[in-house]
């Protein structure tokens, strides 16, 4: 009697453990993903992880952190997006040209660094190194130059500078948000790692706000952004979660350069 005492208690110590292990397998798998390289993170909503980040450490998913992002950056004063003025950036393709209007006053460290960079002549003939059709579409890796360096280590290079995370919620309110033609700037799992590379969103990422500086949008061309993120990519892209989804013929990808303008 006491022996089959013994074997029920452990046959429910083993249910539980196992429905533990299941339960959270379920949650690590529909989480989200973090890959190396400057990478906005693409998330799922569930029951089990509320209004979390799943992260992905650079090389192992031994390393696999379930961390609350917050924002880092004070909140400021109401700004107001306009629908007018700019500064604007041409943004010159192979397809066509998309014109974007640039938010100084909501993220002016972000939009002083790209004018700056732009002006440099760094975005010339880059390629656009992630495509993740129905996302985001990706650019600023400078060994993407020409289509040329290791394709498989695209995403993991930018610029000299390194920007602060602008966004807070009041920027979210008043409509800085990751819509479909916002442009938000990549970085790594550190918030104030922003560097060249940006996004430009191909849909409503409402699980990417407060999370990505969201710096301008695009008022023309969004035809053309379109056309870009139904390239076709890499056949690895939706296996590796969205990091490899480097466009098949990346002459089709590239960019001929990005200019400044104050009127357009």
């Amino acid at each position: 009697m006491g022996r089959e005492l013994v074997r029920m208690k452990m046959r429910a110590i083993g249910t539980v453990v196992g429905v533990g292990l299941l339960v959270l397998g379920i949650t690590i798998g529909i989480g989200g993903y973090y890959t190396a390289g400057m990478y906005p993170l693409r998330t799922t909503k569930t029951e089990t992880v509320t209004q979390t980040t799943t992260q992905l450490a650079t090389t192992s998913l031994t390393n696999l952190l379930t961390t609350t992002q917050t924002s880092t950056v004070a909140e400021t004063s109401f700004v107001t997006i306009s629908s007018v003025g700019g500064p604007y950036a041409i943004v010159d393709t192979i397809q066509c040209t998309i014109v974007v209007q640039l938010f100084p006053d909501v993220a002016p460290k972000t939009v002083a660094n790209l004018v700056s960079v732009a002006s440099s002549g760094f975005y010339d003939n880059l390629v656009w190194h992630r495509i993740v059709a129905g996302f985001a579409i990706e650019i600023g890796d400078p060994t993407s130059r020409n289509g040329g360096g290791n394709e498989s280590l695209w995403g993991n290079t930018g610029s000299s500078q390194t920007l602060p995370l602008e966004t807070n919620t009041t920027l979210i309110n008043e409509g800085c948000v990751n819509n479909a033609g916002y442009l938000g700037m990549a970085r790594t799992s550190d918030p104030n790692s922003g560097s060249s590379q940006f996004f430009i969103n191909l849909a409503s990422n409402t699980s990417l706000n407060g999370q990505y500086t969201v710096f301008g949008k695009v008022i023309s061309g969004m035809s053309v952004v379109d056309a870009i993120g139904n390239l076709p990519v890499n056949p690895q892209c939706a296996s590796s979660g969205g990091a490899m989804c480097q466009p098949l013929n990346p002459t089709k990808a590239e960019i001929l350069s990005i200019t400044i303008q104050n009127s357009h």
